[in-house]
């Protein structure tokens, strides 16, 4: 298996209001116990966010990270699940995002961002 990191796109799953799931990817980094995401200057609606808004209403979520190929022994994914918060400026995340996608070196993210506590990982195969 593959680091996850190097994946480009993660799916973060945030708990809404009435219960119910609500799954987004993300763009994201890991540095040990923690992943970080912000959002950024991809075109949104709003930048009142409701991933934002149920984080802030119950932190538990869960990322998966995964990684496609048509050579199926290459399959793998990894579950991430831990507490998140939202901040609305972190040096640390924005040099971490930074440093892998060269479109936030272009255009920085100016947040909020997330930042996510891992608390149990679970991988495949």
């Amino acid at each position: 298996m593959q680091r996850p990191d190097s994946e480009p796109l993660a799916r973060l799953a945030t708990i809404r209001p009435d219960g119910s799931p609500r799954v987004v990817p993300i763009c994201f980094v890991l540095d040990g116990d923690t992943l970080y995401s912000a959002v950024d200057e991809k075109p949104k609606r709003t930048r009142q966010l409701a991933r934002l808004a149920d984080i802030e209403g119950d932190p538990r979520v869960e990322i998966v990270i995964d990684h496609y190929d048509d050579d199926w022994t290459q399959l793998w994914w990894v579950r991430l699940r831990g507490r998140a918060r939202v901040v609305e400026r972190d040096e640390r995340t924005l040099e971490l995002l930074t440093a892998k996608y060269p479109q936030y070196r272009e255009q920085s993210p100016q947040g909020p961002f997330i930042v996510v506590e891992i608390e149990q990982r679970t991988e495949w195969p």
